[in-house]
């Protein structure tokens, strides 16, 4: 008798399960922005115009650093060119160093890529009169 008690919910549970319509779930879809895509020459063009501002403060020249270094990027030399001008502007020495030292660590493992800027960044440091941290013992801290 008892069994046939626990039977009947069991088997009308199971009926009930199966005919209920059974729903597959709907095909995971992306949304990516429909924005325009940003080239890598309007990037560096973008940062060139931001760091020639005139009228740029120290504060403005210590966040367009602290924004560009945190992108998954080392900055073109171009940018570099208009981020040391831009100290120069303020007299600020300790912010163009402080941006050769980003830009080294930034670059980290690839031994290649810090040199190059040097290189393209040396005419500019010598016409700004700005020593690199290595000229001033910084890199052996």
């Amino acid at each position: 008798m008892f069994r046939a008690v626990f039977r009947l919910p069991v088997t009308v549970a199971r009926s009930l399960a199966r005919s209920q319509p059974s729903y597959s779930a709907p095909l995971a879809s992306r949304c990516y922005s429909h924005g325009k895509v940003e080239t890598d020459e309007e990037f560096d063009a973008r940062w060139v115009t931001y760091f020639s501002k005139p009228d740029i403060d120290a504060w403005e020249l210590r966040k367009g650093m602290n924004t560009l270094i945190g992108y998954d990027l080392v900055p073109e030399a171009k940018i570099l060119d208009s981020a040391l001008r831009a100290c120069r502007r303020l007299n600020d020495l300790a912010s163009a160093i402080r941006i050769l030292e980003a830009v080294r660590d930034k670059a980290g493992p690839h031994k290649d890529i810090y040199p190059y800027l040097l290189q393209e960044l040396k005419p500019t440091l010598t016409e700004l009169g700005i020593s690199t941290p290595e000229e001033l013992g910084l890199d052996k801290l």
